[in-house]
């Protein structure tokens, strides 16, 4: 989508969703610093409430865009989409996501996050929405779970989400009840030094 096409829309006071990510890929990583630490709020639906000025600069969208936007506005399509099903499934339940993520960039580029989500409560238990941490992942993790992913993305092309899901249950040698805890200490190694 055109410059000129987002402004229009946001003037329309219409939201940014993934339809306006950008199309054309471009092999350009942004890196995170050592000391960056992004975070960002969405409600329950995934429309990003705030942003600080790190996801700003890591995604290349300004604040104007990215507030109200969905956050699957930054979502990479070399992830695969089992990975978000089960963050989803996690923190609609209550409970924690940890995991190395791909985002996109408004330039077509990416930066890699090792992502820490949960969800945000009122004082009546009930989910109000969602805050995520992501911080500089290891190089080590990304090189090793980069062509996991890609497995894991044709997986779905020929067999859906069933596909990648059984997949990732066979290279992390999980079963149902596991699969989640063996994913979480998978991405705890690959993050220590």
């Amino acid at each position: 989508m055109s410059e000129e096409r987002i402004k229009e829309k946001l003037n329309a006071g219409k939201r940014l969703s993934k339809l306006d990510a950008p199309k054309n890929l471009i092999n350009k990583e942004y890196v995170l610093k050592d000391d960056d630490f992004i975070v960002s709020k969405t409600d329950t639906k995934g429309y990003i409430t705030y942003c600080n000025r790190i996801f700003v600069e890591a995604a290349g969208w300004n604040r104007f865009e990215l507030i109200g936007a969905n956050h699957n506005i930054i979502r990479h399509p070399h992830m695969p989409k089992i990975a978000f099903k089960i963050l989803w499934d996690l923190i609609q339940s209550g409970k924690e996501f940890f995991g190395f993520v791909k985002n996109l960039r408004k330039d077509g580029g990416f930066y890699w996050v090792l992502a820490y989500i949960t969800p945000d409560f009122d004082l009546n238990g009930r989910i109000v929405g969602y805050t995520s941490f992501r911080k500089k992942p290891s190089r080590r993790g990304i090189e090793f779970l980069e062509p996991i992913y890609l497995q894991l993305v044709e997986a779905e092309k020929s067999g859906g989400m069933a596909a990648s899901y059984e997949l990732l249950k066979e290279i992390l040698n999980a079963d149902d009840e596991n699969v989640i805890e063996k994913y979480h200490k998978l991405v705890f190694e690959l993050q220590k030094d």
